[in-house]
C-alpha cells in the first residue's frame, strides 16, 4: 500500500509459451534512495497459483528506484523435467537461456506500480500495469 511518502510494487509472472501463471518462482525486491546510493535487500516472495506475489515487503520512505530480481531457472528446470517425465523422446537441450531476470524502474511517493513479467524460454517482456 502506498502512502503519500511512500510508493508501492506488485508483480505477476504469466508465462507466454504456455499461456498460464508461472507459479513458485522467487521474487527478490530491493530499493535505494537515489541513483548513487547502495540497493538495500528488502526481502521477496513466490508466485502463487495466479502467478503472483502477494506479500511482497513494504518500500522505505525515500525511495527512487526499486529492483525486482525473478530466479526464473528453477521455474524453467522444473517445467523441463515435467515435460521430460510426460514425454521422454521430446528432450531439450536443458539449458536456460534467461537464468534471471532483474527489473529496475523508478518510482515516486504515493503512486503504486504494478510491474508483470511476461516469460518464456527464450524472452521476457515487461511494463507498468495497473
Amino acid at each position: 500500500m502506498s502512502t503519500s511518502t511512500t510508493a508501492s510494487v506488485s508483480t505477476h509472472i504469466l508465462d507466454t509459451s504456455v499461456g498460464r501463471p508461472a507459479e513458485g518462482v522467487a521474487v527478490l525486491l530491493a530499493a535505494r534512495s537515489g541513483r548513487g546510493a547502495e540497493w538495500q535487500a528488502l526481502g521477496g516472495s513466490a508466485t502463487d497459483a495466479d502467478g503472483r506475489c502477494k506479500d511482497l515487503p513494504a518500500l522505505p520512505e525515500g525511495t527512487t528506484h526499486v529492483r525486482l530480481d525473478f530466479a526464473v531457472e528453477p521455474y524453467f528446470e522444473k517445467k523441463q523435467a515435467d515435460a521430460q517425465q510426460d514425454a521422454p523422446a521430446n528432450r531439450d537441450s536443458g539449458a536456460v537461456f534467461f537464468p534471471e531476470v532483474a527489473i529496475t524502474f523508478a518510482v515516486t511517493p504515493g503512486e503504486h506500480y504494478h510491474v508483470p513479467l511476461l516469460l518464456n524460454p527464450f524472452g521476457y517482456s515487461v511494463y507498468r500495469g495497473s
